[in-house]
């Protein structure tokens, strides 16, 4: 499945914010199209939804042709800051590759890999942990919102950013593609590589934040939040491998209002607002279109106009996903391939890193 680039993308140097913009590979100023290497990862937390896919999936896939270096994790070791059942855990790593692939990561473009196949992971994060003060990972906003929740966290969740940090580093990442609401994660990789280098010498680069337009997905029950796997009410997420029959049952019981009109008004008809923005991501047409498409249309049949339009988005991969997940033997070599490619990269950095920090004698 091939998806074509026509995000907006972004560049952030949050440290100094200095900002460059890019279109579809072609730079709006006197710069080339940017190279470098990119890192992201995504936790196994089973099939994405659809919020997951419109919002970083398809910029995933699509990246995989912008950049020299592309390399997504499946990021294990942050899942288990939470309580893991070992079965579900397994399964779930199996989903998300099946996933990934079925929206087109293609491991011949990218590096596909799990990251617990990669100890330097770990090991560069207790030394990046070295340079990190308990303040400095206090404020930051996962461990408030968590531990709150909580009323405690483990010493995992307190340092899972040092993590984070260590999993961009480790490949000398240029750039990451990170939500708005993680720059702040992003910011302490790029004073983790300051303060690497100027106690041990100039080695990591800083790493540029990359965010895309994105489309932001609404729950189909409450129109206030996001699209979440972890929602209660099941009718509120589309999920990736859902059936046709699930997806129309879903969408027609999404929350509008008592006006029949088909219109596009975010602050004050959130419920419609979100059908329309989801019809336009998943058709590739714009929202102006949509709403001229759906004229003379009151919101009951219009919903089953999206649903048919979400449904011939995601047949093609639902499929794929069903494919790929009845070859289990064939998930787990490709994403031992992977991580033996990801170790590629990784050795020779940590290699280096151990000689700066003096874990080796001589030269």
């Amino acid at each position: 499945m091939k998806c074509n680039m026509k995000s907006l993308f972004r560049f952030i140097h949050t440290s100094n914010s200095h900002r460059i913009l890019f279109k579809a590979g072609k730079a709006t100023g006197t710069m080339s199209r940017p190279k470098g290497q990119v890192f992201s990862g995504i936790q196994p937390t089973g099939v994405p939804h659809l919020g997951n896919y419109l919002g970083a999936l398809e910029n995933w896939v699509a990246l995989q042709d912008e950049y020299s270096t592309v390399m997504y994790s499946i990021v294990d070791l942050h899942s288990i800051t939470q309580p893991q059942d070992p079965q579900i855990l397994r399964d779930n790593i199996l989903d998300m590759a099946a996933s990934l692939l079925a929206c087109g990561i293609d491991p011949t473009r990218s590096i596909l890999f799990q990251q617990s196949q990669v100890a330097e992971h770990a090991e560069l994060a207790w030394i990046l942990g070295c340079l990190t003060s308990m303040p400095r990972l206090r404020h930051l906003p996962q461990w408030k919102m968590k531990s709150m929740e909580k009323n405690e966290g483990s010493v995992g969740l307190y340092t899972y950013p040092v993590l984070q940090a260590a999993d961009i580093l480790l490949y000398k990442s240029t750039h990451v593609p990170v939500g708005e609401d993680q720059i702040q994660h992003l910011e302490l990789a790029q004073d983790l590589a300051r303060i690497f280098n100027n106690q041990y010498g100039e080695f990591f680069p800083e790493p540029r934040a990359l965010l895309s337009v994105t489309r932001k997905v609404k729950s189909l029950r409450d129109p206030s939040s996001k699209m979440s796997k972890s929602d209660p009410q099941k009718l509120s997420t589309v999920f990736l491998n859902d059936t046709p029959d699930d997806i129309a049952l879903k969408i027609r019981r999404a929350v509008t209002d008592l006006i029949s009109e088909v219109t596009y008004e975010p602050e004050s008809r959130p419920g419609v607002s979100n059908l329309v923005s989801m019809h336009a991501a998943v058709s590739g047409q714009s929202v102006e279109e949509v709403i001229l498409l759906a004229k003379g249309m009151d919101t009951g049949q219009y919903k089953n106009v999206v649903a048919e339009a979400v449904v011939e988005k995601l047949q093609p991969i639902r499929l794929e996903i069903q494919r790929l997940r009845a070859d289990r033997g064939h998930l787990e070599s490709l994403l031992a391939k992977g991580a033996e490619k990801a170790r590629g990269l990784a050795v020779p950095v940590m290699t280096e890193v151990r000689k700066l920090v003096g874990f080796y004698y001589g030269n």
